[in-house]
């Protein structure tokens, strides 16, 4: 079986690779699972979602010497020029926890949307993924998109982030109204899980 470390803090976004990996046939481990939860977080200096991604896994393969792969996703507003963007997590500049953060975020986002017309509260939230080998180089890189709009309250209980407001664009269901199951197969970082994986199996089929 396969094996590499998902380099992440957020608990949910692990879950969401093993989900999709497992089935795949590779064993997922988390930071923490390894020893590494403590470990520095590197300075994401890029401009996109992608070029943050590779910092982060390049990074963490070379100090733990294992695969690594890591993300950088958020959320793309059009009415707000593309905003927030690589700041989703940090967007409103509130410290605290998760929920604390993600509460401050929200609630900026609806402030700004306020009075904007549901023809023009169109977003997606991006999702780029990076895998490392344990030396550091870079072996393959994805990126998925999932496609909807701004709704004007919170609904659901699942999911994290932006996904209480984020309505998706063929059911008009919030994205935390979803199952796991359900978000796995349209979102973002499913879809570009699932491309990574599939770079990957080319890559061993490639090197046997």
């Amino acid at each position: 079986m396969h094996e590499l470390v998902v380099a992440s803090g957020n608990p949910h976004k692990v879950e969401e690779v093993r989900s999709v990996l497992d089935a795949l046939g590779w064993r997922v481990h988390s930071l923490h699972d390894v020893g590494a939860a403590d470990m520095p977080e590197p300075e994401e200096t890029g401009t996109t979602f992608a070029q943050n991604a590779q910092i982060k896994a390049v990074t963490y393969a070379s100090r733990i010497k294992r695969m690594v792969l890591a993300d950088d996703s958020g959320l793309v507003v059009d009415a707000l020029g593309g905003e927030p963007g690589v700041q989703s997590a940090r967007w409103a500049g509130v410290d605290g926890d998760r929920a604390t953060r993600d509460a401050a975020n929200n609630a900026k986002l609806l402030d700004l949307l306020a009075g904007v017309p549901d023809a023009q509260r169109t977003a997606r939230f991006v999702c780029s993924m990076c895998v490392a080998s344990s030396d550091g180089t870079r072996i393959a890189q994805s990126e998925g998109v999932f496609h909807g709009w701004i709704g004007h309250e919170a609904r659901g209980a699942n999911g994290f982030g932006y996904d209480p407001l984020f309505r998706v664009r063929s059911s008009g269901v919030s994205s935390a109204e979803l199952t796991p199951q359900q978000k796995n197969a349209m979102s973002h970082r499913g879809s570009a899980t699932r491309a990574i994986a599939h770079s990957l199996a080319r890559l061993a089929f490639a090197a046997q």
